[in-house]
């Protein structure tokens, strides 16, 4: 068998199942069909072939690389004028400042929490830590205990450590602050000596604190700071071993960090380019439907159609997935699509305008081209939502990624495209109009 038919095989017995249904299929249903059959020959293709993603990053140079493919990346998507190159130039600040941290001969501490630090209580400390590197000092004025948002600013989260200081017994606003904590900061709590046996307290302590701090509890007593050396013992030894490495991993954790906040921003602007891409998509898939003179060319039409859009949804979520991998994604969520009855409730939702209002417009090859609009745009969504989701998802999860969120990401477009319904209708009649007038659709996206 020539190689590339055996590899399409699957593909062709699915779609030729399809034609040979559709030639006796006839009827206000049978464009309907030929949607189920163009997801039916994708399914088979969803075992055999997977989406590779790209990897993350796990050195402080490929995430300053990647940190700069993704400026790149605003610099292609973003509009030009004053307010794009004022974001940008501030991006650029944020990944120098980062880029030069391995220039630094010390790390950073941070000194927090809504106890008040004084300046002698700082030195007291300082005097009787033991740091094997030399160390640069952050004390804050007295977290707030109920502010608008409970997010870290930036000077702290870019520390090498966080010392939280706590008094006794644990208040709220302690814990939303170190529940707020960005993931993966190093933290110490330094606990105000209370009257009592400390083993007590601790136990309590430890009872109310998330588990990655409960092992980071230190008593002191900055009253009586001639004990303090002896006291911060076990926080030296701690310190003494996590310092070498520390600032690479501060490195590490605050550029994935950034490129986290700069992949949402740049989602955003992804998302806008796609919505026009949709619009555009949904329609010429719709005018196939109504030129079709047989139900069984509209699968080729929507093949086609759907084919080029995936490939520039692909460039832009900059994805190097084949077409066949795209449409192997594509397929488990037609698949999930139909499962769900989307095609159903849009077919329902179309027959009950006609009935209850009497939109002539919604007759023969209409109704068709109306739902086959509409499958593309649910399809679309939700494919956009899996193409966010699966960057930088190691291959070997992706294909199960896939199977457990294509159910929840079409059940959240469908749901998302029927709050659009009433927008969509009328974009419906005005594209309708303009087919029948001879014009070429020029329709504003819906959200």
């Amino acid at each position: 068998m020539v190689p590339q038919l055996r590899r399409h095989w699957p593909l062709g017995l699915g779609l030729g199942g399809g034609l040979l249904l559709l030639e006796s299929a006839h009827g206000p249903l049978a464009s309907l069909f030929s949607l189920g059959a163009a997801a039916a020959g994708l399914w088979l293709l969803s075992a055999r072939l997977k989406p590779r993603p790209p990897q993350l990053p796990t050195s402080v140079a490929g995430w300053l690389e990647r940190c700069d493919t993704v400026l790149a990346s605003f610099e292609r998507l973003q509009a030009s004028g004053p307010e794009a190159e004022l974001a940008q130039g501030g991006r650029r600040r944020q990944l120098e400042q980062l880029r030069g941290r391995k220039a630094e001969a010390g790390l950073r501490w941070a000194l927090v929490g809504c106890t008040p630090w004084s300046e002698a209580e700082q030195s007291q400390l300082l005097a009787a830590v033991r740091s094997p590197v030399a160390l640069q000092v952050i004390r804050s004025h007295p977290l707030p205990e109920a502010p608008v948002a409970w997010r870290w600013p930036e000077a702290f989260r870019h520390c090498d450590l966080v010392l939280y200081r706590l008094q006794l017994p644990l208040k709220a606003a302690d814990l939303r602050w170190l529940e707020a904590l960005p993931q993966g900061q190093p933290v110490a709590l330094l606990v105000d000596r209370p009257s009592g046996d400390w083993s007590t307290w601790l136990q309590q302590l430890r009872q109310q604190l998330p588990a990655p701090l409960a092992e980071h509890c230190w008593p002191w007593n900055p009253v009586q700071p001639e004990g303090l050396e002896a006291e911060l013992d076990p926080l030296n030894g701690w310190w003494a071993a996590a310092a070498p490495e520390q600032l690479q991993r501060s490195q590490l954790r605050c550029l994935e960090e950034l490129h986290g906040q700069w992949q949402g921003e740049l989602e955003a602007l992804r998302r806008q380019h796609w919505q026009r891409l949709l619009q555009r998509t949904q329609w010429t898939v719709a005018a196939g439907v109504v030129v079709a003179p047989l139900p069984s060319l509209d699968l080729l039409v929507l093949a086609a159609a759907n084919g080029l859009m995936l490939q520039e949804m692909a460039q832009l979520w900059e994805c190097s997935w084949s077409l066949e991998q795209l449409q192997a994604a594509a397929a488990e969520l037609g698949k999930a699509a139909l499962t769900q009855g989307v095609v159903e409730w849009s077919s329902q939702s179309l027959a009950a305008v006609v009935k209850l209002h009497g939109a002539t417009w919604l007759v023969g090859g209409a109704l068709q081209a109306l739902s086959a609009a509409y499958l593309t745009r649910v399809v679309g969504r939700a494919m956009a939502d899996y193409l966010a989701l699966a960057a930088g998802v190691p291959e070997a999860e992706l294909q199960a990624l896939l199977q457990r969120q294509a159910p929840l990401l079409v059940a959240r477009a469908a749901e998302a495209e029927k709050l659009n319904w009433a927008a969509f209708l009328q974009q419906g009649r005005q594209w309708l109009q303009q087919q029948g007038g001879g014009g070429a659709p020029s329709l504003q996206p819906t959200s």
